[in-house]
């Protein structure tokens, strides 16, 4: 693939080459190994953007089948793989967010040793790439081939080292550096550097003493005791981080680096981003962190520590650039480990009072079950963590009982059993599934056998009903009945996000990939119920035949009027009519006009059923 090659390109040269009687199976992609820094940033590898055009390409072009990415050393095994290359494995991250956002298309990663590669490839790919999923739906996606065998990936938990001596206990000395300084981030380090023993800090942003808030946060950590130095740089830029770097005094030298620049942003569908989306999340992130290593490779240091996020490690939908931004920081840990240097890449969830996340974000990750740390705790980790011997560590505060169920909506994700209180909730979930319960596949089917056996109108309520409990649960509201089925889901706080996730939800539940659009194309739960109704079944759905000519038109109309707005005119219509018929009957036909009244659009075709004794 060429470096220029663009989505729409890549998908014109899919289907000239793919035989038209052909459906492929799946996709194995080798652009990862196109290290090459692109035109775009010299932090952004063709290959991360030749990997993320090829989702879209084959979205676009319509090709099915499950992609696998490989790659040659993106991951460490142990002390004998050597350094990992971080525009490799940020790669990796990308393909996280895939697994996650599209969980059909996602095949999984492959990394063969950076040495001898054909023999590995040959005994072992074949095996790997044509593994069936376990009766849940779940499987291994991510795996290392190396000479001793095939290694998964898992995270564990571990308490953070004890230090050996005094010695090996980081205490701030000297200069800091702290890039980002002026930010919710930065700013609580600093405190917490301050209050610890550093001489002096440099705080770097990109509007240095002009940013919100830096002149008080000088003052403050100079009642401290502690020299500050606020200074306009970005770390992005190699000459200004060097020119700043120069300045550092002699007599208090520059001794450790805490690089928390870079912030997550809104979410959005892989689909829907550019390749300037993705290097505009990268870019400060990672090209900051490749210029300190670089310009401070000769220095001696205590300490080097980078900010990472949980999304570079386990996923988080719609943040496919800024996982990838993470993964590449967190193997740039590993290489400096591995040449000897001082190194580590902390993942954290979210802090509270911003910074790592906003506000919109911050409420995905806690419906998710990963809520917000309290800064003065995580600073305090930031210290145990600095003194202890991993190269990359994850700190977050995770409700496992909420992140659990999230995480493997679509079928068992193995990355998370050692966990301790994972393997409880699994055992228990083992524990209370019946022997012959059916997997996802069967339990589809079951489903719309289900469903093709009720009359029409329950057919109905329960798609409604099904669609307000994925809904509530997407959305974090609880108790499907707080879901109104009128409503549109854009009124509800639906945005791209939220809406691929109901889609991935849904396709789980009726075992068929639906649009990524589906949410937005069928605006409430009733119109999307109609739509699911017509489209998983046909043979069954459609008009109801033994009603009167005049009300199967009234009932096709309401079918076909996807707008909210239209389909409450057509029931204004219907009650004003059925208010002139009751006027003309008996008193005691009164209680059907009362029920009226009250009634939704839900119930209003609900009760015609009855009174014209068709359900």
């Amino acid at each position: 693939m060429p470096d220029s090659a663009q989505r729409g390109e890549l998908a014109g040269r899919l289907l000239a080459d793919l035989p038209a009687d052909v459906t492929p199976d799946g996709v194995l992609s080798l652009l990862a190994l196109n290290t090459r820094a692109s035109q775009h940033s010299p932090g952004v590898s063709y290959g991360l953007l030749g990997s993320m055009a090829l989702v879209q390409a084959l979205d676009d072009a319509g090709i099915p089948g499950r992609l696998w990415s490989l790659t040659r050393g993106a991951v460490s095994t142990g002390e004998d793989d050597g350094a990992p290359d971080p525009a490799q494995a940020a790669v990796w991250g990308l393909a996280r967010v895939i697994g996650l956002d599209d969980p059909d298309r996602c095949g999984g990663l492959v990394d063969l040793p950076a040495g001898d590669t054909e023999s590995a490839a040959r005994l072992v790919l074949p095996a790997l790439l044509t593994a069936e999923p376990g009766g849940d739906g779940g499987r291994e996606t991510e795996f290392a081939v190396r000479g001793g065998g095939v290694s998964v990936r898992r995270m564990v938990r571990t308490p953070l080292h004890a230090p050996v001596t005094d010695g090996d206990t980081w205490r701030p000395r000297g200069t800091v550096l702290v890039t980002g300084g002026t930010g919710a981030l930065g700013s609580q380090v600093a405190r917490s550097l301050a209050q610890d023993g550093a001489e002096h800090l440099i705080l770097t942003s990109r509007r240095g003493p002009e940013a919100p808030g830096a002149a008080a946060l000088r003052d403050e950590l100079t009642a401290l005791g502690c020299g500050v130095t606020i200074a306009a740089c970005d770390v992005a830029d190699r000459t200004a981080l060097a020119a700043l770097l120069d300045q550092v005094p002699d007599a208090s030298p520059l001794t450790a680096v805490v690089h928390t620049a870079g912030a997550v942003e809104t979410a959005r569908p892989l689909g829907d981003l550019t390749p300037e989306d993705a290097v505009g999340v990268m870019h400060a992130k990672v090209l900051g962190a490749q210029n300190l290593h670089e310009l401070l490779t000769g220095h001696s240091l205590d300490a080097f520590v980078l900010f990472s996020s949980g999304a570079g490690v386990w996923g988080n939908g719609g943040q496919a650039p800024y996982a990838a931004a993470n993964a590449h920081l967190d193997a740039l840990a590993e290489q400096r480990r591995a040449q000897g240097l001082p190194a580590i890449s902390i993942a954290w969830g979210a802090w509270a009072g911003g910074g790592m996340v906003d506000e919109e974000v911050g409420g995905q990750l806690l419906r998710r079950g990963v809520p917000a740390m309290a800064p003065e705790l995580a600073v305090r980790a930031l210290a145990g963590a600095s003194a202890g011997r991993e190269s990359t560590l994850v700190v977050a505060d995770i409700r496992w009982d909420r992140f659990l169920p999230a995480y493997c909506a679509h079928g068992h994700r193995p990355l998370v059993d050692e966990v301790p209180e994972v393997r409880e909730l699994l055992a228990a979930q083992n524990a209370a599934r019946p022997e012959t319960q059916d997997d996802g596949a069967d339990a589809a089917t079951a489903l719309l056998a289900e469903l093709a056996a009720l009359p029409e109108a329950k057919r109905r309520r329960r798609l409604v009903d099904l669609i307000r409990t994925h809904v509530g649960a997407v959305l974090g509201h609880g108790p499907s009945d707080t879901v109104k089925p009128g409503r549109a889901f854009r009124d509800m706080g639906f945005d791209s996000l939220t809406a691929v996730e109901l889609r991935n939800r849904l396709s789980g539940v009726f075992g068929t990939r639906l649009s990524a659009t589906i949410v937005f194309d069928h605006p409430t739960p009733n119109a999307l119920a109609d739509h699911l109704d017509a489209e998983l079944l046909p043979a069954v759905s459609g008009p109801a035949t033994d009603l009167p000519a005049g009300l199967q038109q009234l009932e096709a109309a309401y079918r076909q009027a996807s707008d909210p707005a239209a389909r409450q005119a057509l029931t204004a219509s219907l009650r004003t009519l059925l208010d002139t018929w009751a006027a003309s009957e008996e008193p005691e036909e009164a209680t059907v006009d009362e029920e009226l009244l009250a009634a939704s659009d839900e119930d209003m075709f609900d009760l015609i059923d009855r009174e014209l004794g068709i359900s």
